[in-house]
């Protein structure tokens, strides 16, 4: 049966909370009961009441993920083309100068002359527009664990072997019985759409070229059955969860990754509120104060916790999980899952106590709570205090790795891979060769790096090739403080 065709005018009348349409690519949807529950906040929903909300929705959205979530029975129609007025013509054009959406430069340099992956970052600042770079740059409140994360690495020096022979290096890794080409993945990150307009496909399409894979984010915007659609059959790759506050919404998102069977399941436990990210939110509050096209936004309720991209697409997040979820997740199915956001070795213990095949070492990229453990920190901790978990469990780690270097140091203290975020999604910027670019790179860094401490095969690191004195102070030993003891008042009246 053919979509019936709907009038601007008819459009424009559903312009409410209540009673909400809105256009994209040409269909007209009813999203009145989906607004109040929608990822990126309400927000933006009822600024394009009524209207076409196109522009907004592909910044960030593939083009299947409209129809996935509201359902053929929420499909009004299609809008009349012979319908569109001047005043219909003239909210569009508004559109195309959304706030914050002018990159802050103009002029990348050219792919060939990107060098490491600070190049990759300044460039993507001279491509994104100033919401993209406050959303994928920022962190919370200070940036001091996203700042440590980098400093840390570069607090640990290497003691090189020589007359090793080292004429032929292999960087290759076994990671849950499949082999890949380095140790090198994408962490799991939102949005990559607003790099460029193919996002996780060109990741995904870069990773397998060279040879590695990603870790889908629950937040991304390609679902995992179409970044799968755009890597070989049966391809590896990780997929990582956020619990919903709706547990249906969860299982049913679980019934579906399950189907398309990743390698392992990355159940994100280090990010139970979306922590204060000030840049983030200061491009919001500096469009809060221009006019808004839809009224309705005005009314809508606010609370003193700001309303940034990262907390609006965060806000659907289930604060109340426990490890009894973790557990339930692991009996859900064979795949094998890990607890992302591990960042003191009594928890990774516990993730191993209770069937984890898995722990992703991580801070968020500073982004959680500030002043969290540099992730390599907690690396250390772990081989301190309970070493039999990194030899009975994969692990993976991200936070501040930028060099070949970083990577071998994380290998050597016991990590099976490490993961980069932000890296890759300044990359991804040029699209799949970014990507590649970004891959080479590191691999080329990676390769050398060996070399020079005198290993050609990543088995052969170990921590006796790392001097790690000046941050092994900082290893805390045990689950109790060295010495300061919890206070339990008295005090009399």
């Amino acid at each position: 049966m053919p979509d019936r065709k709907i009038s601007a005018l008819d459009i424009q009348a559903h312009s409410t909370p209540n009673d909400a349409w809105l256009v994209i690519d040409g269909v007209v949807w009813d999203v009145t009961e989906f607004a109040p529950d929608h990822p990126g906040g309400i927000d933006i929903i009822v600024e394009y009441l009524g209207r076409d909300a196109t522009k907004a929705y592909s910044e960030v959205h593939g083009p299947n993920l409209v129809s996935k979530h509201l359902g053929s029975s929420k499909r009004i129609g299609t809008l009349d083309d012979e319908t569109i007025t001047d005043e219909w013509r003239s909210k569009l054009e508004g559109a195309e100068e959304v706030e914050g959406s002018t990159p802050v430069n103009e002029g990348p340099p050219d792919l060939e002359s990107i060098l490491n992956m600070y190049d990759f970052e300044d460039a993507a600042k001279r491509i994104v527009s100033a919401k993209t770079w406050a959303y994928y740059s920022g962190a919370a409140n200070d940036c001091l664990s996203l700042q440590a994360n980098i400093d840390w690495y570069r607090k640990i020096w290497f003691r090189p072997r020589v007359l090793t022979g080292v004429g032929n290096v292999d960087t290759s890794v076994t990671i849950l019985g499949q082999k890949y080409s380095m140790p090198i993945f994408s962490s799991p990150a939102a949005l990559a759409k607003l790099s460029h307009p193919d996002g996780e496909l060109a990741m995904a399409r870069g990773a397998v070229a060279k040879g590695t894979t990603i870790c889908v984010c629950n937040g991304a915007s390609y679902s995992l059955a179409e970044i799968s659609d755009v890597v070989p059959e049966n391809y590896p790759k990780f997929y990582q969860l956020y619990f919903n506050k709706d547990r249906r919404s969860t299982e049913k998102l679980m019934r579906e990754v399950i189907s398309l069977r990743p390698r392992a399941i990355l159940a994100t436990v280090d990010l139970p509120v979306v922590g204060k990210r000030e840049a983030d939110e200061r491009i919001k509050i500096e469009a809060s104060y221009k006019p808004t096209r839809n009224a309705q936004v005005q009314t809508l309720p606010k609370d003193n916790k700001g309303t940034g991209l990262a907390r609006a697409t965060g806000s659907f997040i289930d604060p109340t999980i426990t490890w009894q979820d973790i557990k339930w997740l692991i009996e859900l199915s064979d795949i094998p899952v890990f607890v992302k956001g591990i960042q003191c070795a009594q928890d990774a213990r516990r993730a191993l106590d209770i069937g984890c095949k898995g722990i992703y070492i991580s801070n968020h990229g500073g982004r959680a709570v500030d002043t969290a453990p540099p992730s390599i920190l907690t690396l250390l901790e772990i081989q301190a205090n309970c070493p039999e978990v990194l030899e009975q469990m994969e692990v993976f780690i991200d936070g501040g790795i930028r060099r070949g270097t970083d990577v071998l140091k994380a290998i050597c203290l016991g990590a099976s891979a490490v993961c980069l975020g932000r890296p890759f999604m300044y990359a991804v910027t040029y699209g799949q060769a970014g990507m590649e670019r970004a891959l080479e790179i590191l691999q080329d860094e990676l390769e050398t790096a060996m070399q020079m401490v005198g290993i050609t095969r990543l088995d052969q690191a170990h921590p006796g090739l790392l001097n790690t004195a000046e941050i092994d102070r900082y290893v805390i030993r045990g689950d109790a403080h060295p010495w300061a003891k919890k206070v339990v008042r008295r005090v009399k009246l």
